[in-house]
């Protein structure tokens, strides 16, 4: 009798573990207690997951996706991974292919973490699917890109706030170096000053981000789908790339603070908005995609036999008194090198200024420039140059702590920080730290308070624009 009550009890337990708002199994960071879920992993950035191996992370991950080439690549890239000379992976996937692939994974629920990079047009339905279900997800962004996804996003942060589930997008450019010694310089105020609030004609904070449809990633051309070019499915550039530009804004002038858009404090407000379009001819699209000719899905943007795709966007924001402007742009390609990026903070005394162009080799260089010699370090004389390279100095050395050995030395562009190669990482490798700061999420019970608060508000402003630039 005894017996028979105890096998009850086992077996109700294990029926109330399965209903998704059963209590979220508390994880430790012993190894393998976490096991991803990868649906539809049409973007590459859901293969650079992958690149490394985790402790915490079971190496079985289980796919479900609809049969095609976006499947394919993702596959052929863990292989690559797993199959590399140096420090080669160990990932074993166990795919499900079929065209209920998101009803198939909620039905067998073989994970706790669902990974999500793809296909924009259905991600807000994926992430409240398995955030009711009491699966954590780990999304690229951006997770919404229309006004009218925006009021499900936020229902599923309250679900996931009330699960005890952890609900976050993939925020890689918090990562790069240049980043954040741009945010750490901006806190010392012998070096930097105060910020300046700006204008909308001259804001405090600009940040340019310029990407190309045909380039090359982790070695091989990368092959984009057709429906990338669809701003109903991708989304526009001001709702998708603006998300990491919107983000760096808050996190590298508001520190640690969270950014409520509804209170009227902090004063967050879309100023002003615009969108324009990229041409591609159907030879470009081709190369890009593999795929000849335009489907039928994008002919209502194809002109005189080229596409007109908008992918092109700028806004300007204000934030507690300060304001900003983020802009996204992407041509074919660059036949002189890679993506380039363009970041000012502008400071009473210095701005902070991120530079990755052709005269930077197309790698992030961070620069600082005295506001009374903005051309050069050396123009305002040796008596000012040297006081501010002594300010300088001590900067670099207050941050030694964490980030030894970085110096500086005067350039045309002011004083450019060399960073020890040990800092610099390509952005595949942030992929990796973006896991494994999801990681540390599981273990802590959830996102800081900060991040979840300025989530909603980045989104609240990419949606906002997008609505403005009509």
């Amino acid at each position: 009798m005894k017996n028979s009550i105890l096998i009850c009890l086992a077996v109700l337990l294990a029926l109330y573990a399965c209903r998704p708002d059963a209590p979220v199994t508390q994880f430790t960071g012993a190894e393998n207690e976490v096991t991803l879920m990868n649906l539809n992993p049409g973007h590459f950035h859901a293969g650079l997951i992958h690149l490394h191996d985790y402790p915490q992370i079971d190496p079985t991950v289980f796919v479900y996706a609809p049969e095609g080439s976006e499947l394919d690549s993702y596959l052929n890239m863990v292989n690559l991974f797993n199959t590399r000379a140096q420090n080669p992976t160990h990932w074993e996937p166990v795919v499900y292919t079929g065209e209920d692939y998101l009803e198939r994974m909620l039905q067998e629920k073989p994970g706790n973490v669902m990974v999500m990079a793809g296909n924009n047009s259905r991600k807000i339905e994926y992430v409240a699917s398995a955030i009711e279900n009491g699966i954590n997800v780990l999304s690229d962004k951006p997770m919404i890109i229309t006004p009218d996804q925006f009021p499900r996003l936020q229902e599923a942060l309250r679900t996931a706030d009330e699960q005890g589930l952890v609900l976050n997008d993939m925020m890689t450019e918090r990562h790069e170096i240049t980043t954040i010694l741009q945010r750490k310089l901006a806190q010392i105020p012998e070096l930097f000053g105060e910020l300046i609030p700006g204008s909308p004609e001259r804001p405090a904070i600009e940040k340019e981000s310029v990407h190309f449809f045909y380039k090359t990633v982790a070695g091989e051309p990368l092959v984009r789908p057709p429906w990338f070019f669809d701003t109903a499915q991708q989304g526009e550039a001001i709702v998708d790339v603006s998300t990491h530009l919107v983000d760096k804004v808050m996190w590298q002038l508001f520190p640690d603070q969270p950014i409520d858009y509804r209170n009227p404090a902090h004063e967050v407000e879309v100023v002003e908005a615009r969108i324009w379009p990229t041409d591609l001819t159907a030879d470009q699209f081709e190369r890009i995609t593999n795929v000849p000719g335009f489907p039928e899905y994008l002919l209502d943007s194809v002109e005189d036999g080229v596409l007109k795709v908008n992918a092109n966007g700028e806004f300007v924001f204000r934030v507690k008194g300060v304001y900003a402007k983020v802009g996204a742009l992407w041509g074919y390609t660059n036949p002189d090198g890679g993506d380039t990026h363009y970041s000012i903070i502008r400071g009473t005394k210095a701005n902070l200024v991120v530079r990755q162009d052709l005269a930077q080799n197309f790698k992030a260089t961070l620069y600082v420039e005295p506001v009374d010699s903005p051309q050069s370090a050396q123009s305002a004389g040796a008596s000012a140059g040297e006081s501010f390279e002594a300010i300088l100095k001590n900067a670099l050395e207050g941050l030694s702590d964490r980030y030894a050995g970085l110096s500086a030395h005067p350039s045309e562009f002011g004083w450019e920080i060399s960073v020890p190669d040990r800092y610099v990482e390509t952005h595949e490798e942030h992929f990796t730290r973006v896991t494994e700061r999801f990681l540390d999420a599981l273990i802590q019970g959830g996102i800081p308070e900060w991040e979840r608060t300025n989530l909603e508000t980045k989104y609240y402003l990419t949606t906002s624009a997008f609505e403005l630039s009509r």
